[in-house]
């Protein structure tokens, strides 16, 4: 895909930005010690580690992203076809709390959890007496995707610069001081995995072994590590699982990591060829070549997007100023916008660092884990999280960061398909809730969390929204089976509702949330049928584009016309499922908001052409409450921006970026760390700035009024158009619109009437109001 430079108009440069470092750039005047919440994060996709930059004892946590627990399997429950039509019969007759009871014995898989994902091990590098350093910086310059420490002791100044190089498939660390002759360190290998070895020789270091078992069965996966040592003067010594340096003038740490990981269903691959095959592409090269194929990889991507949000002035000069944690801190204060604007920055970083093309998709951790058993496995959960993951990658002009999402659900429609026959004795495919490294696709952990049938379904309509983006028919061709198999399942699945005559699913969920009758099983929850509109909509709009199918067009026609429409209950609000449940529900302030799918990501509500619908949503926000956990909150600032309020999404947004929803290294905090939230509120800044989801571009629709001024540039709209916006006294100065191809789209400014507007194919358009 094309993807033009932004242009910038010349009224850009008149606007007060602040400085660059306070858009781009975390710092601290003192090291980390807790890893996830204060290490800094690098990645190519693949690798991961965490910088903690303590002077005398430095601590580089270590991710690979196909190193998790267990072994292939296939867990669809062998019970579930025969016992699959009493579950339905039960939720048809009331009986919720049977119908849960039965579903955990016979269809819940088998396991019952599902793999985690693991950590490889971590890099220790011992510094000999340098607790006593002073002089101390610890930073992360998104702009470079390098973390930098320099300290200094005894006069002599110490820097080590990090990095996770594509190119290369290697971290990279360089140490160095303003002395010759003063780089004396021992460098070690650890790790938590079964059958641990660590071989030393004198250009360094070797670390296998073999991943953890879990309900799947015994691990089988091998891994191995490999550090090569690169001082320039001193020497080597290597010694019992450690190599010492001594007196180097500068050392370069290159280190690979790989595992037998192929796919799914075959482990046999040979990492210990795969780790030669990368240390080859970088022995050549010297630190500074490796720096700038780094740099030439990454910052053409980085760059396509900058942000300057909010006045510039003494007082939000000095707030700027802050390291990044006290930043975070005084957020409520209002005397620091830009901090959304490294905050929306440290979004599109994280993604460009956790999912690339060719790696594993971005789990709820990234890539970055230190734990064995970590929270909810590290998994990926896809009744919202492993989704809102990738909600910034279109928008924020980072389309290619994606390519493993699309291959993820490729690979789910795979083991769905055999999950649709086993347990359903259904056509197409289909996932619940959770995936993992293995692709199991049957519920998992339980009935109240598991029994939702329409993950595949989502991610496959957010897999066809990258057509939307882009235009780019060759992905809908490849979309379009994924589209069909996902709706051919639900054709054969769905089922008449006895009272009330709609198709609707049966069982289901709304997802984790229980109903007044003790569970959350039942029937035909509104956000399966928000997704199943979705769903036949992109169907019948792809079949039609590309001349396929039109008997199937006609059927997913008419099953769409039978769904359950929007519902408003007795509050007023949006209801959640098809009786008016809510108000008795038993957790009021429940975390997942799944009934306003259809106002985000969806467009099926908006204030604009469906007012009482919208209505209806925002009473549904006002009665859940504002406090949620961090990518609760994350969802909620994108649903008050499509409701084209700028203040309220705002003062989520200040929920968000506090020490309690936010750590040091600006890490999302469930609690504890979820990355979720981090994609989530990123995705929520630039909805303030740009929504394209209703057939046109609307500019500034919800623009907080604490950024009364400021631009962006690069920003990607549905349509193929990228967007540069500057604005001044909570109006617009200018925009200019590049797209990708002619195109003729009505253009909104703020609350203004929408006005028709012909774009072509990349010749920049100018608006000035």
């Amino acid at each position: 895909m094309h993807v033009p430079k932004p242009l910038l108009a010349a009224a850009f440069a008149l606007l007060p930005m602040p400085s660059p470092a306070a858009d781009t750039v975390l710092w601290y005047p003192q090291p980390g010690y807790e890893i996830i919440t204060e290490g800094l994060p690098l990645g190519n996709g693949r690798l991961g580690a965490l910088v903690l930059g303590d002077p005398a004892a430095e601590r580089l946590a270590l991710n690979e992203d196909t190193l998790w627990s267990g072994r292939p399997h296939d867990p669809v429950n062998p019970d579930a076809l025969r016992d699959l039509p009493e579950v339905r019969r039960l939720v048809f007759a009331g009986e919720y709390q049977k119908a849960a009871d039965l579903a955990n014995r016979s269809l819940v898989g088998t396991p019952r959890r599902q793999s985690s994902y693991q950590p490889l091990g971590d890099l220790l590098l011992d510094f000999p007496g340098h607790a006593r350093a002073t002089d101390y910086r610890r930073e992360l310059d998104l702009d470079t995707a390098i973390a930098r420490v320099s300290y200094t002791v005894d006069g002599v100044r110490y820097t080590r610069e990090h990095f996770v190089s594509s190119p290369a498939q290697a971290l990279v660390v360089r140490l160095t001081a303003d002395r010759p002759g003063m780089i004396n360190f021992a460098a070690r290998l650890a790790t938590q995995q079964e059958a641990p070895s660590v071989d030393v020789d004198p250009l360094g270091l070797t670390l296998g072994g073999r991943n953890r078992a879990d309900a799947s069965g015994e691990g089988a996966l091998t891994f191995r590590t490999r550090l090569e040592v690169r001082p320039e003067g001193g020497r080597a010594m290597p010694g019992d699982a450690r190599l010492t340096i001594r007196d180097a003038d500068a050392v370069t740490l290159v280190l690979v990591a790989a595992t037998s990981h192929i796919s799914s269903n075959d482990t046999s691959a040979d990492p210990r060829k795969r780790n030669d095959a990368h240390l080859a592409l970088s022995r050549d090269q010297d630190y500074p070549a490796l720096r700038a194929a780094h740099l030439a990889d990454y910052q053409p991507l980085f760059r396509r997007m900058s942000f300057a949000l909010g006045e510039d002035t003494p007082a939000t000069r000095a707030a700027a100023a802050l390291p990044t944690d006290a930043r975070v801190a005084a957020y409520a204060s209002g005397r620091d916008p830009s901090l959304a604007a490294l905050y929306a920055q440290f979004g599109r970083y994280l993604l460009l660092a956790s999912s690339r093309p060719g790696t594993q998709p971005a789990n709820l951790q990234g890539i970055w884990n230190e734990k064995t058993s970590p929270p909810w496995g590290s998994k990926y959960t896809i009744n919202i999280n492993i989704q809102m993951n990738y909600w910034p990658a279109l928008a924020g002009n980072l389309a290619e960061c994606a390519e493993p999402l699309h291959r993820l659900v490729a690979e789910a429609a795979q083991s769905g398909a055999r999950t649709a026959e086993k347990m359903y004795g259904a056509p197409g495919w289909v996932t619940h809730h959770n995936l993992d490294l293995w692709r199991g696709t049957a519920p998992v952990d339980g009935a109240l969390w598991g029994m939702w049938p329409l993950g595949g379904a989502w991610l496959a309509v957010q897999d066809y929204d990258t057509w939307r983006f882009t235009g780019d028919r060759a992905h809908l061709e490849r979309s379009y089976p994924l589209l069909k198999g996902a709706a051919e399942f639900f054709l054969a699945t769905l089922q008449e509702h006895p009272a009330k005559g709609w198709l609707v699913t049966n069982p289901s969920i709304s997802p984790e949330n229980r109903h007044p009758f003790g569970t959350s099983v039942c029937a035909g929850p509104s956000m399966d049928n928000q997704i199943l509109r979705d769903l036949f909509d992109a169907c019948i709009v792809s079949s039609t584009t590309l001349g396929l199918d039109p008997d199937f067009r006609a059927r997913v026609s008419a099953a769409r016309d039978r769904l359950p429409p929007h519902q408003i209950g007795k509050a007023g609000q949006l209801q959640e499922w098809l009786d008016d449940w809510d108000l008795e529900a038993p957790e009021l302030l429940h975390r997942h908001i799944s009934h306003l799918y259809a106002l985000h990501p969806s467009a099926q509500i908006t204030p604009l052409r469906t007012p009482e619908l919208a209505a209806a949503a925002r009473r549904t926000l006002e009665l859940r409450g504002d406090a949620a956990t961090g990518w609760s909150l994350g969802w909620k600032i994108n649903f008050w921006a499509r409701l084209l309020d700028g203040k309220r999404a705002h003062e989520l947004l200040t929920l968000l970026l506090i020490p309690e929803r936010t750590y040091s290294n600006l890490f999302d905090a469930h609690p504890p760390f979820q990355i979720d939230g981090n994609f989530g509120g990123a995705n929520g800044i630039m909805e303030m700035l740009l929504q394209s989801h209703a057939g046109e571009l609307h500019l500034l629709p919800a623009l907080p009024p604490v950024w009364p001024e400021g631009r962006v540039t690069g920003l990607r709209a549905r349509g193929g158009v990228t967007i540069d916006l500057a604005w001044k006294n909570g109006r617009l100065a200018e925009a200019r619109l590049v797209a990708d191809r002619d195109l003729v789209v009505p253009v909104r400014l703020a609350d203004g009437p929408p006005v028709t507007t012909t774009l072509r194919a990349g010749q920049p358009y100018t608006l000035k109001p």
